[in-house]
């Protein structure tokens, strides 16, 4: 009875004292910025003969569409231009050589991705101008159409999550017209960063540098070339960039998966490899070892709480499919301790990874609901 007596203030006590954890994942969201990435697409191409997937491209995504649902950014790279018709210039007389990569793809393929959930793609990178200014304008029209922000160059895409401003940029080797910095101006390039964080709470950075193929898996100290070309000082610039105020950086170009780094709690995934890419692009070995990256950052710091790697091996000429061996987890997390050190990032078994400094049973509390 004596216990009765006290049960009600105890009870209040407990109220008080406990954290009140909501249920609501729109509400707990707000904190944190969640984002899908891919790496490259290409859905087919109709240059110089046409090789299109399989129903028109409808369901090339099918089979990931569910890993991609729910991020407030869905992110991949464009790579190539929307655009029916037209000429380029690119390969003079080679067309039909093999050895002369000029994409094309129809424009009615926006909305393959706009189905697939992708909210914002990068048009910075070495095939947007495949087919000149011209395919360049008819992918940024389509785009919009879409409903997609384009980001590259002087389009920067923006977002508002949770009352905070968000903005995408990307860069690439090549500069767009009005000038705007490539990845080799790493200067020019910070300060264009630097600037777009004085308006924005949370800045993403999409970089087309390294060299390709299986030689490109490692992300070496200093500068970098390919066939000749200088493909930037990568490590370098994505510290620059996070030095100026990029809260997570997002590479692609070398067609291979790469480490991820943490870098004064930012996350650097240096290249998302191939991820859609049809009948256009070598997807053996390696080259065909992909992923779906999900990623939280804190919308208050820009750091990483937590992430995920989600598999994902292209099959059928370079369409995405779920891996159940896990080949891309275990490659990227090679990498990332071959890279960058062991405490670098922690990894478990479940594709799950965090900073060292958050303890690892926290990472549940922050698990939006479907991830």
């Amino acid at each position: 009875m004596r216990f009765l007596r006290y049960f009600p203030l105890f009870i209040l006590v407990a109220a008080i004292a406990l954290p009140t954890v909501t249920a609501d994942p729109a509400i707990q969201r707000k904190k944190y910025l969640t984002v899908a990435a891919v790496g490259d697409i290409m859905m087919g191409s109709t240059f110089p003969k046409e090789k299109l997937p399989p129903h028109d491209g409808r369901h090339v995504f099918l089979n990931l569409r569910e890993k991609l649902k729910g991020a407030d950014i869905v992110f991949g790279n464009l790579e190539g231009p929307l655009l029916d018709g037209g000429a380029t210039t690119k390969c003079s007389g080679q067309e039909t050589s093999g050895t002369c990569y000029a994409f094309r793809m129809p424009t009615r393929y926006a909305n393959r991705l706009a189905q697939a959930g992708f909210n914002v793609v990068s048009t910075a990178n070495n095939h947007i101008l495949d087919f000149g200014r011209a395919g360049e304008q008819s992918t940024l029209k389509t785009l919009q159409g879409a409903l997609i922000q384009p980001a590259g160059g002087t389009s920067i895409a923006r977002f508002r999550v949770g009352g905070k401003k968000v903005a995408v940029v990307g860069f690439s080797l090549s500069r767009s017209d009005p000038p705007f910095p490539s990845v080799l101006d790493i200067p020019a390039a910070r300060g264009v960063v630097k600037e777009l964080k004085t308006e924005s709470n949370i800045v993403i950075v999409s970089f087309h540098a390294g060299p390709e193929g299986i030689q490109a898996l490692h992300v070496p100290e200093g500068s970098e070339s390919y066939t000749g070309e200088s493909r930037g000082e990568t490590r370098r610039f994505a510290h620059e960039m996070a030095d100026a105020g990029a809260d997570l950086l997002v590479g692609h170009g070398p067609h291979v998966p790469r480490g991820f780094e943490v870098y004064k709690g930012k996350l650097i995934a240096y290249s998302l490899g191939n991820f859609m890419t049809y009948a256009g692009i070598d997807t053996n070995g390696v080259r065909g070892s992909s992923l779906v990256l999900h990623a939280a950052l804190d919308l208050g710091t820009g750091n990483l709480v937590w992430g995920r790697v989600v598999s994902v091996r292209l099959r059928n000429r370079g369409i995405p499919f779920e891996d159940g061996e896990h080949g891309a987890l275990r490659l990227i997390k090679a990498l990332s301790l071959n890279d960058f050190g062991p405490k670098n990032l922690l990894f478990d078994d479940s594709g799950a990874f965090y900073p060292p400094s958050l303890l690892q049973n926290t990472r549940t509390y922050f698990w939006p609901p479907g991830y």
